[in-house]
């Protein structure tokens, strides 16, 4: 809530003498918010001060000053009105002018009035030096009370017109007194006999500039022999007088020096926080040693000031040049290797940690007495041999040498202390990292595969690629398994974690997977294995993994996921995700299912699996990097796997920077297409091979475009797949074939073939071979030349 103090003019006499001045003179009243001054309210105006902002009466009494001179807020008039208010103390001000709603060069006399002020403006340009009037006076006496110091100058011209001097006309009491004179004595005196050092001190030349052209001036004089410093305010009246107000200003210009020396001071620590800051982000972002010499180089070097650096390690009992900058051969011969007890003053700063600073030639000379071992000092007059430690561990020695002599100031020396101390944190860093990645990159090719198993028909190629930012092992790894007879494992897998450990886990997992797979287990069995194996053996982690079976001669393939991303598959035009049955990771849950699921590889085709470093992270949806990923194989120059992969590798997939490990596997189909079609896999001699048998057929059904015939095909697999397993003992070897029809066949180890019988009315035994008498065809069973039996049935095509 804005609240209006008191301030509206209410004493006749004072407005009488306030309508008589020939300057303007405005009354105004604080309006308050919440008890602080917000704004202004005008209360008066005489009729010179309407003239004097060209406006009306009616237009300003009762409006805020904010709305009549907005430029007042910005130019420190309004403030000025509040500081008056409020401490009861006049001000003076001069401003300048040029605007829509005032225009002129005003001097503002502002004194407080009831809970507001008054003001009296002045137009510098047309002031009168002679009272006119009763009013005038008071308004005179007025002067004395207010400015710190008023004169008012003629000038005297010679017969030329020049200006030559000037005739005091008007001086207020504080202006004399500041003179150190009376009034009486300085009225009506010239300039010359009253102020005879105007001429030395250039203020005539600036009153006789400013009654020639009318510019005012305002200029600071300072008086070091007295300590004290003044501002002079000049202008010029209409009549050609000059009009000179003046007040010392020794605080305020003290006040202004020391504030500068704060500043400067507050710069150079700002600057050495900089140079630090600047060095610091060059030396974090370093991982090796070179990266670290090269921060030192182009940051630490400029930043210290430096013309030549270089950089000397511990080596058992020598220090060895590792970098320089700046040096001449001769210099760099001689410190390539030194011995700790030579009396160049990096040794001893290697020795005993603490830094030395030599800031003249002779001090360096004098360091080193012996011409015939001393190291040249080059170009160089001032140095600085600051330790490189690290919690007590002295690395070596930092050497800044100058071109010029040099006094090393304390803040200068925290600096260079301060630098050389980050660098040697970056170089012990560095120095374990380079070690860390020598071993890691060794346990991560101990591993992988050396190199992966050629196979006629099939071309691959693999990457993988360690996360950039850290040292440690990952868990990713990729596996390409001959088995015989055109069939080739494939797998990717990822164990969770980044450590030796986790490393150590992949090398179990992969070689289990690989034993199992070289068993000839099927997919699902294999995992299953895997699985089982992980948790016996208690390793606490778990493991997602894609494995495949690749059927080269069949042209399909059965794969298996366990809590793993599905294969990208690439035919013609098209890439797809493929839409594969999924498991949970390894090493969760030992009744954990993993199920299959089969499709067609066609001739030319590529394969691709990958982790999920590839695609996702934290900040990037894995939607968005298998979209990525789908795009930039589409794009593929070729169907050449190193080729894909380098493409892939080039492309905007996934996030940038990474921040997982990548494996990725590229595989190229290059087996024609058998004709006719057929598949054929091996079941264990188990209740759960049936199931697993319905999936494989079906899957085929749908590849071959063959899905009419799924529900009849299926029931009949599951009767003839569930009698060789009841019956027999080992494996059953379920075949699919399509020709003019479709043709199903099941082995097994039994020489027994299917008797058909009655089927009881009270059991569900005996009905299979009545139901494929009626849905087939045509059926029949047969021996084999090893031994065992081959039942089938054929299902004519539905066209």
């Amino acid at each position: 809530m804005v609240t209006a103090g008191a301030g509206t003019p209410s004493d006749p006499e004072l407005l009488a003498l306030l309508d008589s001045d020939p300057q303007g003179w405005v009354l105004a009243r604080a309006l308050r918010e919440d008890g602080r001054i917000v704004d202004f309210e005008l209360t008066y105006i005489n009729d010179a001060g309407c003239r004097l902002v060209g406006r009306s009466r009616v237009d300003l009494v009762g409006r805020r000053y904010r709305e009549l001179w907005p430029e007042t807020v910005h130019d420190g008039t309004l403030p000025l009105y509040c500081t008056v208010v409020e401490t009861r103390r006049p001000a003076t001000r001069t401003v300048y002018y040029d605007r829509a709603t005032v225009a002129g060069h005003f001097e503002f006399w502002i004194g407080p009035y009831g809970d507001g002020f008054g003001v009296r403006f002045v137009d510098l340009s047309k002031v009168t030096v002679a009272p006119q009037s009763a009013g005038g006076t008071r308004l005179y006496d007025m002067l004395d009370a207010a400015f710190d110091g008023f004169t008012l100058l003629r000038p005297v011209r010679d017969g030329n017109g020049e200006i030559v001097d000037f005739v005091c006309e008007y001086v207020n009491q504080l202006g004399a007194k500041l003179a150190g004179r009376t009034v009486e004595d300085i009225i009506g005196q010239l300039l010359s006999d009253v102020v005879p050092q105007s001429w030395t001190d250039g203020m005539f030349e600036r009153y006789r500039t400013v009654a020639g052209n009318g510019e005012p001036c305002r200029v600071e004089l300072n008086y070091p022999a007295i300590g004290q410093a003044w501002e002079v305010n000049i202008g010029r009246a209409s009549s050609g007088v000059v009009a000179v107000s003046f007040r010392e200003v020794t605080e305020e210009v003290d006040r202004k020096q020391q504030l500068t020396r704060s500043v400067a001071l507050a710069e150079q620590a700002a600057a050495r926080a900089r140079t630090l800051q600047e060095v610091t982000n060059a030396l974090v972002a370093a991982s090796t040693a070179a990266e670290v010499y090269a921060a030192i180089g182009s940051v630490l070097r400029p930043s210290a000031g430096g013309q030549g650096l270089a950089l000397l390690l511990l080596n058992d009992t020598h220090l060895r040049l590792q970098y320089h900058a700046g040096y001449e051969p001769d210099v760099v011969e001689q410190l390539r290797r030194l011995a700790l007890d030579h009396p160049y003053p990096a040794t001893a700063v290697s020795r005993t940690g603490q830094p030395r600073y030599l800031t003249s030639v002779a001090e360096f000379d004098a360091a080193q007495p012996d011409p015939a071992v001393a190291v040249p000092r080059g170009g160089r007059q001032a140095w600085a041999f600051l330790p490189l430690a690290v919690a007590g561990e002295v690395l070596g020695t930092l050497v800044v040498g100058y071109s010029e002599p040099r006094t090393f100031e304390a803040e200068e020396r925290d600096t260079l202390t301060a630098l050389a101390g980050l660098s040697a944190q970056a170089l012990q860093r560095a120095l374990l990292f380079e070690a860390r990645t020598s071993m890691a990159a060794a346990l991560q090719r101990a591993l992988l595969p050396a190199e992966l198993p050629q196979t006629p028909g099939l071309r691959h190629a693999a990457r993988y690629l360690p996360w950039s930012h850290g040292v440690d092992v990952g868990g990713d790894w990729y596996d390409v398994i001959a088995l015989g007879n055109g069939v080739v494992g494939v797998v990717i897998g990822d164990i969770a974690g980044h450590s030796a450990a986790a490393a150590a886990t992949m090398g179990q997992v992969r070689n289990a997977l690989r034993a199992y797979a070289t068993e000839r287990h099927t997919p699902a069995g294999v995992l299953h294995h895997v699985n089982q194996l992980m948790l016996d053996l208690h390793l606490d982690t778990i493991a997602t993994c894609c494995y495949l079976e690749l059927h080269l001669t069949e042209a399909t393939v059965t794969a298996v996921l366990a809590g793993h991303l599905p294969p990208m598959l690439r035919t013609g035009d098209r890439t797809d995700i493929l839409d594969l049955r999924r498991g949970i990771p390894l090493g969760v849950a030992r009744s954990a299912v993993y199920p299959e699921t089969t499709f067609v590889l066609p001739p030319g085709a590529n394969l691709v699996l990958y982790t999920d470093g590839l695609v996702e992270d934290h900040r990037h949806p894995i939607d968005q990097g298998l979209e990525e990923l789908c795009e930039a194989l589409r794009g593929a120059p070729s169907r050449n796997p190193d080729e894909i992969l380098d493409h892939v590798l080039g492309s905007a997939v996934g996030p940038q920077p990474r921040s997982d490990d990548v494996a990725v596997l590229c595989l190229t189909n290059d087996a024609p297409a058998p004709f006719p079609p057929y598949a054929r896999r091996r079941f264990r001699g188990e209740a759960i091979s049936a199931s697993a048998a319905r999936r494989f057929a079906a899957d085929l059904l749908v590849a071959w475009g063959q899905q009419p015939l799924a529900g009849d095909a299926l029931l009949l697999l599951d009767e003839v797949v569930t009698n060789a397993i009841q019956h027999t003992v080992g494996d059953v070897l379920v075949e699919l074939r399509l020709e003019r029809d479709l043709i199903v066949a099941v082995s097994d180890s039994s020489d027994r073939a299917p008797q058909p019988r009655p089927p009881d009315a009270e059991s569900e035994n005996g009905r299979g071979l009545h139901i494929i008498d009626h849905l087939a065809s045509d059926w029949g069973a047969e021996p084999l030349p090893g031994g065992g039996k081959r039942v089938w049935f054929r299902l004519p095509l539905i066209t």
